[in-house]
């Protein structure tokens, strides 16, 4: 069984450090081969490719844009009205992810619209998610690219976005049918929303094409106290032969460096595996 590939989420470490770049240096410093950004587009695509190639890095996921974040929009997928916008911002997330030499894009669900009522706009979101996910399909094989779809959780983080169940999202998957889009697991948010992880793990595993760690519930390294046991899935992934990466996408309790003990016990103890794809 291969060892597990960890990728550096750096819109969420070293926040001690200013500007993505920086940030980069570290996480190669660190010893991290991959990393992976929510939003890269305040940098030109050509520097921030350059500082991942000088810290020996290779970026394995981005985010579409969150779309009008003053106006609460997280994510324009699903949104009635916003189709237009969602297709601009997948034009410039595949700009990005081809400049950056990324695999992987989240395609970004998005929130039910202010002041509406979740069931009754439910079937029209997913209309449009659909819609939405054939076209990206589309314009993501063309550039040999795959589209993420990824549950948030509604209990804690984000109470009106529209995707937060794996259940859901797999449904959704399976109504597209297309190969080249797939399932990101955040563990933070499978455990808040449904808990069993070792079943849905087991269930969802192969429709998954990226996975990602936080402790539950105060989204610290994974060591830090709370309810996951990390051992235990990571070995679960391992078992379930997972392939992709597992990106750090968690907020550190102190020093970014000094809270990866346990990566560097897990390296210790598994051996430190080269990028890859």
């Amino acid at each position: 069984m291969a060892p597990l590939r960890f990728s550096a989420n750096v819109s969420w470490l070293f926040p001690e450090l200013a500007g993505l770049p920086a940030r980069l240096r570290a996480a190669g410093g660190s010893g991290f081969k991959a990393a992976e950004v929510a939003w890269p587009y305040a940098e030109p695509p050509e520097a921030l490719a350059h500082a991942a190639r000088e810290a020996g890095l290779r970026l394995v996921l981005i985010n579409t844009p969150p779309g009008d974040r003053e106006k609460g929009e997280m994510g324009l997928g699903a949104v009635p009205g916003r189709q237009a916008a969602f297709r601009e911002g997948l034009e410039q997330a595949v700009l990005y992810a081809k400049a950056l030499g990324c695999p992987r894009i989240h395609l970004m669900a998005g929130r039910v619209p202010q002041g509406a009522d979740r069931a009754a706009v439910r079937s029209e979101m997913e209309t449009v998610f659909l819609e939405n996910l054939r076209h990206a399909a589309g314009v993501l094989a063309q550039e040999s690219l795959v589209g993420l779809l990824e549950p948030i959780n509604t209990r804690i983080t984000d109470p009106q976005y529209f995707l937060d169940t794996p259940q859901q999202a797999a449904a959704i998957l399976q109504k597209v049918g297309r190969p080249n889009l797939q399932l990101q697991m955040d563990l933070f948010h499978w455990q808040i929303m449904d808990g069993n992880l070792t079943g849905n793990i087991r269930e969802f595993l192969p429709l998954v094409g990226h996975v990602q760690v936080a402790q539950v519930p105060g989204r610290g390294e994974p060591d830090s106290p709370g309810e996951l046991n990390f051992p235990y899935l990571f070995q679960l992934l391992e078992d379930e032969g997972y392939e992709g990466f597992v990106g750090c996408e968690y907020r550190p309790q102190g020093d970014t460096a000094e809270g990866l003990n346990w990566l560097r016990a897990y390296w210790d103890r598994r051996g430190h595996p080269q990028a890859g794809q």
